[in-house]
């Protein structure tokens, strides 16, 4: 990481849910260097959205810190605790939804409750109140076959945050939507996460996207895998769609294009 980027990182941050230094992360005994001295801070309640081209390493950096994989090298803690393994207060949602096809909306919500322990109906409630925060209120036992891909994607963000975690990792969860499902599922997450004012990690591929629903955008460059650039976001959220047409938007768009061009 370059000094300047390392300058925003730091400044970026006061007290930091997540701090990583000198993050690498290489598979098959060293021969592809996934992640490379990746070095960051990221503030309570903030949401970044990294972008990147394919295999820079977006769902490598995610799974470090879901701590599902085991860095190779460098520091990484969430709220202040090393990274060792799985953790309660992080909590992860995928591309695809992954729900159980013989449970119902609400049995899926309940599943991370169901392999904690006992279920009580005090859970019971909270996955059902989710589910209507999500916009399925009328499909809480409904099973995944009844249901659109946009609204299994509702469920299992419904899922994510029964698990109570207030660091969540989103890896592309709305890619394999058309797009307008995408965009109300956007309005949709900036609304929730601004509720439990959870600290959110969002990758894509999408620069509007991106920007749309970011505090701040690490733009990531080609393997090895490295932080080219951390692009502050200087919109309010909330914010409605129709920013996406305005000039300051275009800008950030074409910053980040270019960020990205220079790495090609």
């Amino acid at each position: 990481m370059n000094a300047s980027v390392q300058a925003q990182a730091n400044g970026a941050a006061g007290k930091s849910v997540i701090n990583a230094k000198g993050l690498s992360k290489t598979f098959g005994g060293g021969a592809v260097v996934a992640l490379n001295d990746a070095n960051f801070e990221i503030r309570p309640g903030s949401f970044v959205s990294l972008v990147g081209p394919s295999g820079c390493g977006k769902s490598t950096l995610l799974r470090l810190i879901a701590g599902l994989i085991d860095r190779t090298n460098g520091e990484l803690a969430v709220h202040g605790r090393d990274v060792t393994g799985p953790r309660t207060d992080v909590g992860m949602m995928f591309q695809k939804a992954t729900l159980l096809e013989w449970r119902t909306a609400v049995e899926n919500v309940l599943l991370p409750t169901e392999m904690a322990g006992t279920v009580t109906k005090a859970d019971r409630k909270n996955a059902a109140d989710l589910l209507r925060m999500v916009g399925l209120k009328d499909f809480l036992f409904a099973f995944p076959s009844q249901l659109s891909g946009g609204m299994q994607q509702r469920v299992a963000l419904a899922r994510l945050l029964q698990t109570g975690a207030d660091v969540l990792l989103l890896d592309e969860p709305f890619g394999a939507l058309d797009e307008f499902t995408r965009e109300r599922l956007n309005v949709e997450l900036m609304r929730i996460v601004g509720e439990v004012k959870a600290t959110t990690l969002f990758v894509t591929h999408n620069i509007a996207e991106a920007i749309f629903l970011a505090d701040q955008v690490f733009v990531m460059t080609p393997r090895p895998g490295q932080i080219a650039s951390i692009v502050d976001v200087p919109f309010e959220r909330p914010r409605p769609l129709s920013i996406q047409t305005s000039p300051e938007f275009n800008t950030l768009v074409a910053q980040v294009r270019d960020i990205l061009g220079e790495d090609h």
